[in-house]
């Protein structure tokens, strides 16, 4: 069975993609199972350029098909932050509590109505000896004034949504994978990645 390179060191991610690309003809494996250490440069304006560096990166390390993402929550009340600086807001060596925490200060004088977000995904497939190919997804949803649920990770305890009733970290992973960013890019990029493994 042919590999497929997982472009992430974060497990919560990994675990997710094992679910969303579950039953392709593909073995996936991470950076830390095929030995990479090497950092990808990162430092572009949007989603969809830094999801194909990455992407684009690994696969010219590995030889491998590399599925490499770039996602972000973006808070209208501040203007689309904290975007493509998610992971980073609160300081380059912040915990998901610090994140959460940082940006529920900086929403703390916003009415419930006015804090509306969404969060972005790009996924972006660079194959071997061919073009890289992106796919976008987005959820809509907005900040709840304290975190709620287990079941996720990053800004998930903090992300409401309105018609569930529950923020992305209470609802059920298999929800979960049908309605966030990630699992709509992932349904998308899903179909080109049947056709490369001859499904």
């Amino acid at each position: 069975m042919p590999r497929m390179l997982l472009a992430t060191t974060n497990r919560g991610k990994a675990a997710e993609y094992d679910v969303l690309f579950k039953g392709l003809d593909f073995e996936q494996v991470t950076l830390d199972q095929v030995g990479i250490n090497q950092e990808a440069p990162e430092n572009y304006p949007t989603f969809e350029e830094n999801a194909r560096s990455k992407a684009e990166f690994y696969s010219a390390l590995s030889g491998l098909i590399t599925i490499a993402d770039d996602s972000g929550l973006e808070v209208d009340a501040l203007g689309g932050e904290p975007g493509i600086r998610s992971s980073r807001y609160a300081g380059d060596n912040a915990t998901d509590t610090d994140r959460v925490n940082f940006l529920l200060n900086k929403l703390r004088h916003i009415p419930p109505e006015k804090r509306t977000a969404k969060f972005r995904c790009v996924i972006a497939v660079a194959i071997p000896g061919s073009s890289t190919k992106t796919f976008e997804g987005e959820c809509r949803g907005c900040i709840a004034v304290k975190p709620r649920g287990e079941n996720g990770f990053g800004y998930d305890p903090i992300f409401y949504l309105p018609e569930y009733g529950k923020t992305i970290a209470e609802v059920m992973p298999e929800l979960k994978n049908e309605i966030s960013h990630r699992g709509r890019a992932a349904q998308k990029a899903r179909t080109l990645l049947e056709s490369l493994s001859g499904h």
